[in-house]
């Protein structure tokens, strides 16, 4: 019988990071994505419209 050979073992990442996340910078400190209509139709935009409509705008 022949084993199949073992895969190579690497470091693990860290469960945890302790770095500051205030260091880092996120998507809302950026200018991406302010106002920006994403490219599509409009019959797809009637079908969002459609589905995520509140009950009471029946």
């Amino acid at each position: 019988m022949s084993t199949a050979p073992e895969p190579e073992q690497r470091d693990p990442e860290p469960a945890l990071v302790f770095d500051d996340p205030l260091d880092q910078q996120s998507s809302d400190d950026t200018d991406r994505g302010w106002g920006e209509r994403p490219a599509g139709d409009s019959a797809a935009d009637l079908k969002r419209f459609l589905d995520e409509k509140p009950p009471h705008h029946i």
